[in-house]
């Protein structure tokens, strides 16, 4: 009798598990997201630029058309008053190429769309040139893992931000690293890249024929400080003890609309790139 008790209850717990629960998820009207990172490659012209624009969606609404077309977009020198259309490619993005960058230059984002005016303003920020990438065992958290080592110059009495992006060829996500000279005025900065074994992550250290793309970015503190808040929250995923991830304000305002602005940020940098090959 039991037995058949406990066979009864069993049955009536499983079968509980396949009750369907309806969780309500927030939702919020579509806004505007602008990605503007107009960045300037060492050794090139600078003059192709791209800048997309699309609408955000709900969380578990991923298959819907985002793009947004039909806007006017224009970015302004603010020091010699040229002003660069981007052509509406009917697709979400807005092209040009004949785009001037000028370093240290002060450049406006406008975009008109659906009656409403968007604006942001940033500087064009230089970054030096990368003196050398090494790999060692020694300098990073593990002493058994290999590491990448970059070394860059920061020119002295010059307040300097830095934004670092390590693609490794095979990874989904790049990862980046936002730095100041606050401390290293002057010196020459030495930033290492280190991977531990992560199975949650699908991450393996660093080993031979491993290919990882490096993009210095010279970069405005404004900017500094946002990315800076967006790599914490990233970092913070999955950890309990962390605080709830919050809206990060980019410097796009709507002009029309002071409490409806966009999502985004317009970004203008000077930017190095190299690659290295593990041994």
């Amino acid at each position: 009798m039991i037995r058949y008790i406990l066979t009864i209850l069993t049955f009536s717990l499983v079968l509980s598990c396949e009750d369907v629960i309806d969780v309500d998820v927030p939702t919020a009207e579509p806004n505007l997201v602008i990605e503007a990172s107009l960045d300037w490659e060492k050794g090139t012209s600078g003059n192709q630029q791209i800048i997309k624009l699309s609408w955000s969606t709900p969380f578990f609404q991923t298959d819907q058309n985002t793009a947004v077309t039909g806007a006017i977009v224009s970015v302004t020198n603010n020091d010699t008053e040229d002003v660069f259309p981007f052509v509406d490619q009917n697709n979400g993005t807005y092209t040009t190429n004949n785009f001037l960058p000028i370093l240290n230059n002060s450049y406006t984002l406008n975009i008109e769309y659906d009656g409403q005016t968007f604006k942001a303003t940033e500087t064009l920020m230089p970054v030096s040139d990368i003196n050398a990438v090494t790999q060692s065992t020694q300098g990073g958290f593990d002493d058994e893992l290999i590491e990448l080592n970059l070394y860059f110059d920061d020119p002295e009495n010059v307040e300097n931000f830095y934004l670092i992006k390590y693609e490794v060829v095979g990874d989904l996500l790049p990862y980046l690293e936002a730095r100041s000279d606050e401390f290293v005025d002057g010196n020459e900065i030495h930033d290492f890249f280190e991977k531990d074994d992560d199975e949650d992550q699908g991450q393996t250290p660093f080993e031979a024929g491993d290919v990882v793309n490096i993009s210095l970015y010279g970069i405005s503190e404004r900017y500094y400080n946002y990315m800076r808040l967006l790599i914490e929250q990233y970092d913070a995923q999955g950890d309990p003890f962390s605080s709830n991830a919050a809206q990060i304000r980019g410097n796009c305002i709507n002009v029309s609309n002071p409490d409806n602005n966009p999502y985004g940020y317009f970004r203008l940098t000077e930017v190095v790139k190299t690659t290295y090959i593990f041994q």
